[in-house]
Formats: C-alpha cells, structure tokens, sequence
C-alpha cells in the first residue's frame, strides 16, 4: 500500500506539474498516457513482493504491466466517454474488471475473479474519490498539494485493492508452499 502510494504520487506529477504543457503537446489522453508510463516504470521496483517466489521483479512487471496498462486504457476510455463522476465510475468499473480478470488468468486463480474484481474496486474507488475531495479542497489555494493529494489517497486505495487482489490470487500457491 505504502509503496504504490510512492508510485502514485510520482505518477501524479506529469498531470499535477506539467498538466498544461501535456495537455497542449499531446492531449488530455496523452497527458493519462505518460501518467501511466510513470506508474508502469515505478511499480515493480517496490511492489515486486507480492508475487511469492523467485523472479519477482520480472514477473511482476510482466503481470502488472500489461493488467495496469489494460486498466489504463478501460479507464481513459470510460473517463473521456462520460466525463465526472458517471467517467470515473465507468472507468474504474471497466478498469478494474479487465484488471481483475487478468491477474486471475496470470495465477490461474478463475474461481475469486468477483473477490479480486470488488478488493480492487472499492479500495480503488475510496482512494480515487477520497482524493478528489482532497483536491477539490485546497485546489484554490495549493493547487499542487491538492493534485499530489489526489494521489496519495488514489494510491493509499489502490494500493490496498492490489495488496489483496495479489494476496487473493496466490491463496492457491500459499497453501500448496504450506504443505497444504
């Protein structure tokens, strides 16, 4: 949780420091793309621990890097469709479910896609919408705290939804470890 809310912050800054520059060099979907690109370079490096086992880091990165880049694209595309909340919504709903269904198909796990779905979509949504109340709270008078702020309670959430997504998917492997 800790770690992915390192993640989130600096994968907050293309759009908290240099939004408006992103915004007019490669649009609002570009912007959410380098954002992505962030999250995707940071993660494995301090997330890799939650896949049990050797080769933690290049495995993580190749489960999370396409499952995180699938809910990128779900999310952008339900965001951008919809816009405010009934956009963020559709974008964590699509996001999370594609994200689900891939993490369960990596660890052969099919059977708690519904727990991985609601672990990663409702500790994403409090951190998601909590930190838009964060923002929208000092946005006036400390725009870039109220941004950063955005994304330490995003990734607060998130990071707790991956935490036992990853915990719920490997229940399997653990108890075959345990002698089980």
């Amino acid at each position: 949780m800790l770690g992915f809310t390192v993640v989130s912050v600096a994968g907050f800054v293309p759009w908290a420091v240099f939004g408006k520059w992103f915004h007019q060099q490669v649009g609002e979907a570009g912007m959410y793309a380098v954002c992505a690109v962030v999250f995707l370079a940071l993660t494995s490096p301090l997330l890799h621990r939650l896949i049990i086992g050797p080769g933690s880091v290049s495995r993580f990165y190749k489960v999370f890097g396409i499952s995180f880049t699938a809910y990128s694209v779900a999310w952008i595309a339900g965001w951008m469709a919809l816009r405010g909340h009934p956009g963020s919504i559709a974008g964590l709903a699509a996001g999370t479910m594609v994200m689900a269904c891939m993490l369960v198909a990596a660890f052969d796990a099919l059977r708690v896609v519904v727990k991985v779905f609601f672990a990663l979509f409702v500790l994403n949504s409090i951190g998601y919408f909590v930190g838009g109340i964060s923002e929208a709270a000092f946005i006036k008078q400390y725009p870039l705290f109220a941004k950063l702020s955005w994304g330490v309670f995003y990734g607060l959430g998130f990071g707790a939804g991956l935490g036992l997504a990853f915990h719920i998917c490997q229940e399997r492997a653990r108890k075959l470890l345990a002698g089980g």
